[in-house]
Order: structure tokens, then sequence, then C-alpha cells
């Protein structure tokens, strides 16, 4: 049995099939964990959607920000932008389907020691604390008051954590650092603005995953969001979103109980203007 984690697919299904068949996936004894944007500025977002709950239990999606748009469309509480590539899967007869399936996917995971988000983790917040945190999001995502939450979830303040938030002020700040995060102050206020890679930071905001103290630098954290970022392997961190659909690459990383994990990886030959979350 053999675990991995995607980097950001964006619609790529091509690539998507390519990776599969490069680490010869088998969806009986294998599982996938899909680090978010699954759909999005790539060609073919309704058959990534199609693919991935075709495979049942052995497909594990997070959902990022450019998912989280989707179901914001999808629900009527916010437009489509120009350069969104959704139009097949709103247009799609299976629509209710795959929308009602994304809805019902995790913001994080945790297995093999490793904790799964779409952008980043809090410096204050533990492992525990981001899965609570994520499950708040999601069970919203599965109730009645869903297209209320989406219609709210935009914005960038709070821009800092306080366990004392309630509300959608609560809710809003968890999804922007799981699924928008990239710079953050050492008390962990947020920044949104800044798209270049770490070495570009804004004056007193550094990477998320470089802020001394941090309470999940003891687990490794895979996530993906940051294609300016690419590759990056340490011990307590993988960075996974390769740019697939700006012309770069899939990447998978297989999970070794051992720590010994290895990256796969196939070239994607979209070629598309990056700039956009």
């Amino acid at each position: 049995m053999a675990l991995y984690c995607i980097g950001d697919i964006q619609g790529c299904d091509a690539s998507l099939e390519k990776l599969l068949q490069e680490i010869g996936f088998s969806p009986s004894s294998d599982t996938l964990y899909v680090l978010g944007d699954l759909v999005n500025r790539g060609p073919a977002s309704a058959q990534v959607l199609r693919r991935l709950r075709n495979l049942g239990s052995a497909a594990r999606c997070l959902l990022g920000n450019h998912d989280l748009h989707l179901l914001a469309i999808a629900y009527g509480t916010r437009r489509a932008h120009p350069r969104d590539t959704l139009a097949d899967l709103l247009a799609a007869p299976d629509r209710l389907a795959l929308i009602d399936w994304l809805r019902h996917q995790n913001l994080a995971l945790y297995d093999a020691g490793v904790l799964m988000v779409h952008a980043g983790v809090l410096p204050g917040w533990t492992v525990t604390d981001t899965l609570a945190l994520a499950t708040e999001v999601e069970n919203t995502l599965l109730s009645s008051d869903i297209s209320r939450f989406l219609a709210q979830m935009y914005g960038n303040e709070p821009s800092r954590w306080d366990v004392d938030l309630d509300g959608i002020d609560r809710l809003r700040v968890i999804v922007n650092a799981l699924t928008r995060l990239r710079f953050c102050t050492p008390d962990g206020t947020m920044e949104f603005a800044s798209k270049e890679g770490a070495g570009h930071h804004p004056a007193g905001y550094m990477p998320w995953f470089d802020v001394p103290g941090r309470r999940t630098q003891d687990v490794t954290v895979a996530f993906g969001h940051w294609s300016t970022l690419g590759w990056l392997a340490r011990s307590d961190v993988y960075s996974l979103d390769s740019g697939c659909v700006w012309g770069g690459w899939l990447s998978a990383l297989r999970l070794d109980p051992r720590g010994d994990h290895e990256l796969i990886r196939v070239r994607c030959p979209q070629a598309q203007r990056p700039g956009a979350e």
C-alpha cells in the first residue's frame, strides 16, 4: 500500500492521468491525498472532479481557494472571474453531483505523520487545533448555512487568529489561513497581497513555515498553493505546488513510514500566464 500527496491540479486532467500512470496508482491498495485547488485555470475541471470522485475512498481531497471559489459560484454568491475556466463544469449534466461531492471534502488531513493543508498553518496552531478548526468550516459547508457562509467568506479581516473569535470572523480566519496563507508576522498576522517566492516577503513578514516557535514544527506539513515557491523539501515542510497549470510540473510525494519520501513528477503542457491565486 502506498500513500501519495499530490499538489495543485487546477483542472489539468491529462497531467493527472499521466501522473497516476507514472506512479502506477492502484485504487484497491493506494491512497491519494490531493492538496487542494482541484479546479480552475486548466482546461478540464469537470473531468478532474469526475476522476477523483470515481476513485472513492482511494482519493482524499482538500479544498483550496479555487475550489471554494467554485462552490461560491455554484451557490450563486459570487460571480465567475473572466479568467476562470469553469464553464464546462458549471454546464455539465452531472454538475450537481460534482458540486455536492466537492463540498464534502476536507480542509485539513493528518496521516503517516504528515499534516496536509492547501496553503498554510498559523504559528499558534497545533496539529490538533488545525484539524478541529478545519472541521468547523467543513461542518458549515455541509449545513443549511452554506450559502450564507459562502456569501460572507471573502475578505482579509480579521487578519489574525484569536480564540475568542466567533461567527463569520472566526470561519473567515480559518479559511484564509488554510487556503490563502503565504506570509505572516511572528504573532500570526496574515498578509495576502504578496505572491512571489519566499525571499520576497514584505517587511515584518516571513513565510508562515519559518516563524520561530511555530507549534507544528515537530511534524511535517505538506501544502500546495504557492507556485512561485515551487518544490521545497525540509524535515518539517514539503511544498508541492510546482506550477502545473503554468507549464511546470504536477508533483506527487510518496509518503514512506520511515521518512524516506520520494518525489515523482510529470511535465505539464499548459503555458498560461501566472499571477492569480
